[in-house]
C-alpha cells in the first residue's frame, strides 16, 4: 500500500511538470520564434517479486513478478519546426525560412542564438533584439565587399554615412543601326557621367550613316565641341593628317554583326584635372539589322555624392544599401549558426539560446548554405505552438493528476481500514 501511495505521488509530480509545460507553452503562443516543448515520461525501477526462471526438463520457464515504483520525468524536448510567417513591412524583421540561428552578442560579450528576428536599431546604428543583444556578422569594406570567412562583429547599418563621388571610367551601349538608313542620316544617345568631383556631365554619342555601306561614323560630344578619341593610356589618337581624331568608324559585316572596332574604344572627357579619363566606350551591344535605329546606354559607371537611404535583406543575409545618388553596395552580411543538436542547447531567457554540452559547437555561416535556412527581411517566424494539441495536454495531465490523486485516496482508505482491524 505504500508502495502505490508512492507511486502515485510520482504521477503527481510528473503530472504537474507535464501541466507546467503546457502553460508555459500557452503562455508563449504569441512569442515571435518561440518553440514549444513536451515533456517525455518513463518509469522509475521496479521492486522483484519473485525472479524468473528457466526452462527445464520436467517443467517451463518462469517469468519475473515485478511492481513499479512510479514514473519520472525523462525528459522536456523542443519541437524545432518552423512557425507560421507574418509580415509586418519593417526592414528590420528578418526570419529564417529553414534550420538555423541568428547570432548575437549578448550582456558580458556572452555570444547567444536566437529565432527571434525582430530588430531595432541603436544609437550607433547597432542592430539589436529587443532586450538589447547586439545582432551579429560581417561588415562590408569601403567598395562594398565582404569577407564570411572572418570573424563575426557588431552588425551596424550607418544611416546618414555618404559615399564620395566616383569618377565615370566605363560605358556600354546596346542596340540597332538601321540597316537601311541612307547617307547622313544619324542616331543620338545621351548620357549621363559624372566627373571625380561628382558634378553631373552631359555627354552625347552621334552615329551618323556614311556613303560607305554597313559603316558609320561616330563622334562623342560634350556640349563643349567633339572630343577627342584616345587609346587605353590616355593618348590622344590622330587621323591621317596628324591632326587629334575627334570621329571614329563603325563597320558591321553582311550579317548586321560589329566588325569593326573589336574592342573598347576611348575618348578624353575633356573636364580638366577633375575628369582625367578615358573613358571606355563598349560597343559589343549594337547590331545593324533592318529596322528602327535605336542606341541606349546599357551600363555606366561613376556616380555623384550620396547619402544612405535605406537597405534590403537578400536570401543570403547580405544588406544592400540604397543611396540617394542611386548607388547600390553592400553593408555587410548578416550571420547564422547551426547545430548537430539544438535540442542540446540550454535557453538563456529573452528567446535566447547559449551552447552546452550537449548541443555541439556552433557552425558559423552565410544563409542558405551549409544546412542553414534562407532569411527575408518584413517578416517574423511566430510560435509553433499547436492550441488544439495544447489543450488537449491540459486535459490529459488533468486527468492524469486527477488518476494518481485517486490511487491515494484508496492507499489511504486501505490503510484506514488496516488501523482499525484492532478494534
Amino acid at each position: 500500500m505504500l508502495r502505490s501511495m508512492f507511486s502515485a505521488i510520482s504521477g503527481l509530480k510528473a503530472h504537474q511538470a507535464k501541466m507546467d509545460v503546457t502553460g508555459n507553452n500557452i503562455a508563449n503562443v504569441n512569442t515571435v520564434g518561440y518553440k514549444s516543448s513536451a515533456t517525455v515520461f518513463q518509469d522509475t525501477l521496479s521492486q522483484a517479486v519473485r525472479a524468473g526462471g528457466a526452462p527445464a526438463a520436467d517443467r517451463g520457464g518462469t517469468n519475473p513478478a515485478q511492481i513499479g515504483l512510479g514514473v519520472k520525468l525523462a525528459a522536456i524536448t523542443t519541437n524545432w519546426t518552423n512557425g507560421a510567417a507574418q509580415s509586418t513591412g519593417r526592414s528590420t524583421d528578418f526570419m529564417i525560412e529553414g534550420d538555423g540561428f541568428f547570432v548575437t552578442r549578448g550582456p558580458g560579450g556572452e555570444q547567444l542564438y536566437t529565432r527571434a528576428g525582430s530588430f531595432e536599431f541603436d544609437a550607433n546604428g547597432r542592430l539589436t533584439t529587443p532586450d538589447g543583444s547586439i545582432l551579429q556578422g560581417w561588415r562590408a569594406d569601403a567598395n562594398g565587399a565582404v569577407n564570411p570567412n572572418g570573424p563575426v562583429e557588431d552588425l551596424a547599418i550607418p544611416y546618414g554615412a555618404t559615399v564620395p563621388p566616383e569618377a565615370t571610367g566605363t560605358s556600354a551601349l546596346g542596340g540597332n543601326l538601321d540597316s537601311a538608313a541612307e547617307p547622313g542620316a544619324f542616331v543620338q544617345t545621351p548620357i549621363k557621367m559624372f566627373n571625380a568631383q561628382g558634378v553631373r556631365q552631359e555627354v552625347t554619342y552621334t552615329f551618323t550613316k556614311t556613303a560607305t555601306a554597313n559603316q558609320w561614323s561616330m563622334v562623342v560630344n560634350n556640349g563643349g565641341g567633339p572630343l577627342t578619341f584616345t587609346n587605353a593610356a590616355g593618348t590622344p589618337l590622330v587621323d591621317g593628317g596628324g591632326q587629334p581624331m575627334t570621329a571614329t568608324t563603325v563597320t558591321f559585316g553582311p550579317d548586321g554583326a560589329m566588325t569593326a572596332p573589336t574592342g573598347d574604344i576611348y575618348f578624353a572627357p575633356g573636364a580638366g584635372p577633375s575628369w582625367p579619363g578615358p573613358v571606355a566606350i563598349g560597343l559589343e551591344g549594337v547590331t545593324q539589322y533592318g529596322g528602327k535605329s535605336e542606341v541606349v546606354p546599357t551600363d555606366v559607371d561613376g556616380y555623384a555624392q550620396g547619402a544612405l537611404q535605406g537597405f534590403e535583406l537578400s536570401n543570403d543575409g547580405t544588406i544592400t544599401g540604397t543611396y540617394s545618388n542611386g548607388l547600390r553596395q553592400n553593408l555587410g552580411q548578416l550571420s547564422m549558426a547551426s547545430f548537430n543538436n539544438p535540442g542540446g542547447l540550454e535557453k538563456a531567457g529573452n528567446s535566447s539560446f547559449r551552447v552546452a554540452q550537449n548541443s555541439g559547437e556552433p557552425m558559423i555561416g552565410v544563409a542558405g548554405a551549409g544546412g542553414r535556412g534562407s532569411l527575408s527581411s518584413g517578416a517574423l517566424e511566430m510560435s509553433n505552438v499547436d492550441l488544439s494539441e495544447e489543450f488537449t495536454s491540459l486535459i490529459v495531465a488533468q486527468r492524469g493528476f486527477q488518476a494518481n490523486s485517486r490511487v491515494i485516496t484508496a492507499s489511504d482508505e486501505l490503510l484506514q481500514d488496516l488501523v482499525n482491524l484492532k478494534r
